[in-house]
């Protein structure tokens, strides 16, 4: 399954809603997608799962891509 996490690059500061990034994952679970990014310095605001239309409908941005880990 492909989920699409919200971040914010600094964990340290408020969340700011401008400052929101994305990137897509697959993953079994949320909890697996949250092991996977464990090493890296990000804070995670929110995990969506993408699964039929809406997926198709992400497919269609430019930026999409499926980050490999």
């Amino acid at each position: 399954m492909i989920f699409k996490v919200f971040y914010q690059e600094n964990p340290d500061e408020v969340p700011v809603r401008e400052k929101t990034k994305t990137l897509y994952i697959e993953a079994e679970s949320e909890r697996e997608v949250r092991q996977k990014l464990q090493g890296r310095t990000m804070n995670i605001e929110y995990i969506q799962p993408l699964e039929g239309a809406h997926l198709e409908y992400e497919k269609k941005n430019p930026d999409f891509k499926v980050l490999e880990i």
